[in-house]
């Protein structure tokens, strides 16, 4: 009987440990939220998180699109040339860009140099007892450390996706005009009538859910990191980890949501 009860009970454990962590999840992005929209506002944290969240990232983001944009059309050239179809390059280029590859490489390069940047910073703020200075100070450190960083990430992903889409597609007209033997204006043409505008809206409301993603847990796993070395370690990696795949599963409701027939 002992044999059937014990692993039972460690699965239980472990489901109430998740359950558990989920809820302490929701709570906080419940509590940042309410955080955003009261004040006191701290402009200078807030233009911060701007500058490192938005500039910072620009190069990171334009290296990854354009040499995604240049794959994806070589890659959709030598698929479509089995099937005479080498035309369909440029539309296919621009949607897979605009729809998808854009703004999930992009949270997910938000992810992999913002989250654990946040994660990083505010474990390292609790390790050396500055959380608990701020509120010593009065100063809520949800509202000083969390809700400037997750309202830029929101206002600011969506632009480097729109950034990344651009660029991205720009790899691929390289690709395809250089190599490839296109005709750079019809390219052009092609790209241009075949976007709608529910795409570009789709892409930018992707980058604006996973800059918010990418924010809230790097401050959710900082705020709650364990003390030492090790802790803030855990918390880089573990935020890192949530990020990418929330965003990856948010990718998957969010086309569901607007593309499903």
């Amino acid at each position: 009987m002992n044999l059937l009860i014990t692993p039972l009970a460690a699965l239980g454990r472990q489901t109430l440990a998740v359950l558990s962590r989920l809820g302490e999840v929701v709570i906080f992005v419940l509590s940042a939220f309410s955080h955003i929209f009261r004040p006191p506002f701290y402009r200078r944290e807030f233009i911060n998180a701007l500058f490192n969240i938005g500039w910072l990232s620009l190069p990171v983001v334009g290296m990854t699109a354009i040499f995604t944009g240049g794959a994806l059309a070589l890659q959709i050239y030598d698929g479509s040339s089995r099937f005479s179809a080498e035309a369909v390059v440029p539309q296919i280029v621009a949607i897979g860009m605009v729809r998808e590859l854009g703004p999930v490489l992009v949270g997910l390069m938000v992810a992999a140099r913002v989250t654990s940047s946040i994660a990083a910073e505010i474990a390292t703020m609790k390790v050396t007892e500055q959380i608990d200075a701020l509120t010593t100070l009065s100063t809520h450190p949800m509202k000083y450390l969390t809700a400037p960083r997750v309202l830029a990430a929101i206002l600011v992903v969506p632009v480097l996706v729109g950034i990344g889409d651009v660029i991205g597609i720009y790899g691929g007209f390289l690709l395809a005009t250089e190599q490839l033997g296109f005709n750079p204006a019809t390219y052009i043409r092609n790209t241009a009538d075949f976007l709608q505008p529910n795409d570009i809206y789709s892409s930018l409301i992707k980058g604006s859910v996973f800059g918010g993603i990418a924010a809230l847990m790097g401050c959710f796993f900082g705020m709650t990191s364990g003390r030492g070395a090790q802790g803030v370690g855990q918390a880089t990696k573990s935020s890192v980890q949530a990020a990418a795949v929330l965003i990856l599963a948010a990718n998957f409701l969010l086309t569901s949501l607007f593309f499903a027939t």
